[in-house]
C-alpha cells in the first residue's frame, strides 16, 4: 500500500463506500506481512517512496512466488534482484505480470505504470562488455523507479577515445553511474569530466591481482575526482537506486 492507496481509503470510509471493519483488515497488513520464510515490508513504500526489493538469490523459486503473490495483494509493483532463467521461468508461469530482464539477473512485477519522477536524465557507463550485467541491474533499478536511463558500454580506459567520443552523453546526464572491473580507474576519468554526481561501482571482473573486485573498489575509493562516490562489488541495484534518488532531488 502506497500513500495514494491509503488516502483513497481513508476518502472511501469517510464516504461511507468501505466499512470501517473491512478497512481495518485492509490495514492490518501493515507494517509486515508475515509468511512464514519472509516478512514482506509493506509499509516501506510509505516511508521510502519505493516497495520493498527481493533478493531472489538463495531463495527457492516457491520462495519467490509466494513473496509476489503477497505483494500483488498490496498493489505495489517490484523488482526481483539475481533471479536466474530457471526461477525467473517458474515466476513468470505464476505470475503472468511478471517481466524478466534478462541481462540484468532481473525480474519486476508491473502491477501499475511507472511514475515518472527524475529530473534528468541517468548515464549508465561501462569500462568493458563484461561489466553489463551489473550496469543492466543499475539501469533496471532506475527505470522501474521513475528516471530515464541511457546506456554507454565497452567505453574503458583501454581505448578512452571511446568514451570522449560519447562526450555529448556524459554531459547531458543529470547522475552518472560507472561500471568497472580490473583496476576500476574509468569512473575516475568520468569524474574528472563532469559536474555531477558519480557513482562507481566496483565490478568482479578480472583476474589475478583484481581479487574478485577488490582492486577495482580500492582504485574507485581512493579516486582523486572530486564528486566519486563508491558503492560495494557487483552492486548495481545499489548504484540505480541513490542514483533515482538524486535524481529526484
Amino acid at each position: 500500500m502506497d500513500e495514494a492507496k491509503l488516502k483513497e481509503l481513508f476518502e472511501a470510509v469517510r464516504r461511507g463506500d468501505e466499512n470501517v471493519e473491512d478497512a481495518v483488515e485492509k490495514i492490518r497488513r501493515l507494517p509486515f506481512e508475515d509468511l512464514g520464510h519472509t516478512k514482506i515490508d509493506t509499509h516501506r513504500h510509505l516511508r521510502q517512496g519505493f516497495p520493498e526489493v527481493v533478493l531472489a538469490e538463495s531463495k527457492t523459486a516457491e520462495q519467490v512466488i509466494a513473496i509476489l503473490g503477497a505483494v500483488k495483494r498490496n498493489g505495489n509493483n517490484v523488482l526481483v534482484t539475481r533471479i536466474d532463467e530457471a526461477k525467473a521461468a517458474a515466476v513468470c508461469a505464476a505470475h503472468a505480470e511478471a517481466h524478466h530482464y534478462p541481462a540484468a539477473s532481473a525480474l519486476a512485477l508491473i502491477l501499475r505504470p511507472v511514475e515518472e519522477r527524475g529530473k534528468g536524465r541517468i548515464l549508465v557507463v561501462t569500462a568493458g562488455t563484461s561489466d553489463i550485467p551489473v550496469a543492466e541491474e543499475a539501469a533496471v533499478t532506475a527505470e522501474l523507479m521513475g528516471s530515464e536511463v541511457d546506456r554507454l558500454f565497452d567505453v574503458g580506459v583501454a581505448g578512452i577515445h571511446r568514451l570522449l567520443h560519447h562526450s555529448d552523453l556524459l554531459f547531458s546526464a543529470n547522475v552518472v553511474i560507472v561500471a568497472a572491473g580490473m583496476e576500476g580507474a574509468l569512473p575516475s576519468v568520468v569524474g574528472g569530466l563532469v559536474a555531477r554526481p558519480v557513482i562507481a561501482v566496483p565490478t568482479s571482473v578480472g583476474y589475478g591481482a583484481s581479487f574478485g573486485g577488490i582492486s577495482a573498489l580500492l582504485g574507485m575509493l581512493n579516486s582523486c575526482a572530486s564528486g566519486v562516490t563508491v558503492v560495494n562489488i557487483d552492486n548495481g541495484f545499489g548504484a540505480g537506486y541513490v542514483a533515482s534518488l538524486i535524481n529526484r532531488a
